[in-house]
């Protein structure tokens, strides 16, 4: 038993023993039952959040009028739930009044999905099944745990943690949840930006992106969380460069080759041609001017409203922003080569680079390259330390301003390309090039 998962059982322990019911619950009896790894591990009890707060005096009341308690623990923390149902929702997120139960199929019967409401019971090693969602695991299905409708309506985020699932697990929505999401879309713009988020980029994270995207277009969610992704379709491309399809078709085939990306990664395939719909043009063949500029400053928009963190933001802008940099690699200054290495997350960049390639041309040998002086380049000679300061220059005679930034930038040119090595050659190099005018 990983150690996880015996804090969990531990906590469950204490509550059995005074007394209390308490079981495991929800995705880690679903991950157990799938063969999978839980990531995290959550109890339901009769326990009221007081009663749990006095057994463990170092909990946290994370959502206390809910009932759910924190149990923080060094291998992880462990919430603890107490069984409820739930009254009226009017706000799309959270019930009017919260009823404790005293039994377990009473609280599962709140919950969303049916492969969720799984309960285990590890002193007896018992499984506890009240909805079905052993079956709908085997039929590897997403199904709601009573009538689809009312179960999106209390929470409307759960269309888009359906999606997630579906995704995530490789399953499929039942028929009955996809035509409820698909009728009830548009009401996906109650939820908070932070919270569709969050979903997004699970969804792009946890695998199977391609199958999420398409499934979030396939519900219409797509149209209402990213207009500006579901605009790509249908947006021809040069068939020399691009014979896979469309912007949307190579955009997709770019996500399906993601193997456990960072969320700036994920969101920096699924944008870096954001800025083609817009571009598009028909002259001597398919252009699309300026797709990058405009692309960059459009993923700025996207990210800005999902609220996503400013530094993630600048990471993913700046995926967009220099994607298309690649092309001029093998004709660049040796320079220029090593300072587009220093661009902060560089490994990101070439990664997303490779997957361009992979889904369009197929052609590597720029992404070789690019990778092998990456790798064989100390990063020492990548980023040099300066041979010349600015007291340095103010001693030869030079006056501050604007040609020291020119002075610099030659000398480390120099310095990126082997021609000068230290501080003296430095300076003889800076009197060939920026020589001072005649004393008079």
């Amino acid at each position: 038993m990983d150690a996880k998962r015996q804090a969990a059982v531990d906590i469950l322990r204490r509550l059995r023993s005074e007394g209390f019911q308490a079981f495991l619950v929800g995705g880690s009896v679903r991950d157990d039952v799938m063969g999978l790894t839980p990531k995290d591990y959550d109890i339901s009890t009769d326990a009221a959040p007081e009663q749990v707060a006095r057994l463990f005096p170092e909990s946290i009341g994370v959502g206390a009028q809910f009932g759910v308690m924190l149990v923080p623990r060094p291998e992880g923390n462990v919430e603890v739930a107490t069984f409820r149902s739930d009254g009226r929702y009017t706000d799309g997120r959270h019930p009017t009044e919260v009823r404790y139960s005293k039994t377990p199929q009473q609280d599962v019967l709140r919950r969303d999905f049916t492969i969720n409401g799984l309960l285990y019971d590890p002193v007896k090693e018992q499984l506890l099944d009240y909805v079905g969602g052993q079956a709908d695991i085997n039929a590897r299905r997403v199904r709601t745990i009573g009538n689809p409708y009312e179960r999106f309506s209390e929470d409307r985020l759960r269309m888009l943690r359906a999606v997630r699932f579906a995704a995530g697990l490789a399953f499929t929505l039942d028929a009955g949840v996809a035509e409820a999401i698909r009728t009830q879309a548009a009401e996906i713009r109650q939820v908070s930006s932070e919270r569709v988020r969050d979903e997004i980029l699970r969804i792009l994270t946890e695998g199977h992106p391609r199958q999420g995207l398409e499934l979030l277009d396939a519900t219409n969610l797509l149209q209402e969380v990213l207009p500006e992704v579901k605009r790509m379709q249908g947006v021809a491309q040069p068939p020399e460069f691009h014979p896979e399809g469309d912007v949307w078709v190579h955009t997709m085939m770019m996500l399906d080759g993601l193997r456990s990306p960072t969320p700036t990664l994920a969101l920096g395939v699924l944008l870096h041609d954001v800025g083609k719909p817009p571009t598009f043009s028909v002259r001597e063949r398919i252009r699309f001017d300026n797709h990058v500029e405009v692309g960059a400053k459009m993923a700025e928009e996207i990210l800005g409203r999902l609220r996503l963190p400013s530094r993630d933001t600048e990471r993913v802008v700046e995926l967009v922003r220099h994607h298309l940099r690649f092309m001029d690699f093998p004709r660049m200054r040796r320079s220029t080569q090593l300072r587009f290495l220093r661009l902060p997350g560089f490994a990101e960049h070439l990664e997303l680079h490779r997957l361009d390639c992979l889904s369009s041309h197929g052609d590597l040998s720029t992404y070789d390259m690019a990778k092998r002086l990456l790798e064989e380049t100390p990063p020492e000679t990548v980023r040099p330390a300066p041979l010349l300061r600015g007291d340095d220059l103010i001693a030869q005679g030079y006056r501050p301003g604007p040609i020291f930034k020119e002075i610099f930038q030659a000398v480390e040119d120099a310095q990126l390309e082997g021609r000068v090595h230290t501080s003296t050659q430095a300076l003889s190099l800076v009197a060939e090039r920026f020589p001072l005018p005649p004393q008079t």
